[in-house]
């Protein structure tokens, strides 16, 4: 296969994943605004996006963007957690009322 084949077929996945973080973004949001009834489950894209970045990549371009992607999650990811910890703190102080 031809480097430029290979590149290409990382660049794809790396848009997908990139599309999949952005789609469960909303998905949590809808949760965080009670729109939802559970919690979305980021842990699949969290081990995808592992996987994806042992391999290696010999493209600087694509190494960048890959980068870009994984600080990207993370990001989302501890907002994500924040949005579950809110929605459990009123929850509870919903019950307790």
């Amino acid at each position: 296969m031809l480097i430029s084949d290979i590149n290409q077929k990382i660049r794809e996945k790396l848009e997908k994943l990139e599309k999949n973080i952005e789609g469960m973004h909303f998905k949590f949001y809808e949760y965080y605004k009670g729109e939802a009834p559970t919690v979305p489950n980021w842990e699949e894209i969290e081990r995808e996006l592992l996987a994806f970045s042992q391999r290696t990549i010999n493209d600087f371009q694509l190494s960048k963007n890959l980068d870009r992607i994984l600080f990207k999650f993370q990001n989302r990811k501890k907002i994500w957690l924040t949005w579950i910890e809110e929605v459990h703190h009123m929850s509870k102080n919903q019950k307790s009322s």
